[in-house]
């Protein structure tokens, strides 16, 4: 009897320790899945001026083209960087303002693996329109 619950334990730890693994590599797919889905929409934008739609039965999915704005008179010009694509001030803006966040929450000790990926995102986004532009 004792061998039978101590294979029911194990049985149920390994089960434990495998969906564990399934959870990661799936967010880890999604994730990746997303920035693809973002890069080629970014890419479509570009070539073709109009975005994507995404199926109906997808409604979190958005993606906003940079447009170019004007400044506004009396605001000092951008800098040279951000002059070539106007796509880097907002997220190297909201890089500064993700990475304050993950500070203030470290020093809280709350968890920060959500933020982190935050920053992984922006900063990807980042290489892809410095690589675009």
């Amino acid at each position: 009897m004792d061998t039978v619950i101590a294979e029911y334990q194990k049985w149920k730890q390994q089960g434990q320790s495998l969906r564990a693994q399934a959870k990661q590599a799936m967010e880890t797919r999604f994730r990746d899945l997303l920035m693809e889905a973002a890069q080629v929409a970014q890419e479509y934008h570009h070539d073709f001026g109009a975005t994507l739609k995404p199926p109906p039965s997808i409604t979190a999915f958005r993606f906003k083209a940079g447009n170019a704005k004007p400044p506004k008179k009396g605001t000092p010009a951008a800098p040279a960087k951000t002059a070539v694509n106007p796509k880097l001030a907002p997220l190297e803006k909201r890089l500064s303002q993700t990475k304050e966040k993950l500070e203030v929450t470290k020093a809280a000790g709350k968890p920060t693996r959500n933020l982190e990926d935050k920053i992984y995102e922006i900063e990807d986004a980042i290489r892809l329109a410095t690589q675009a532009g």
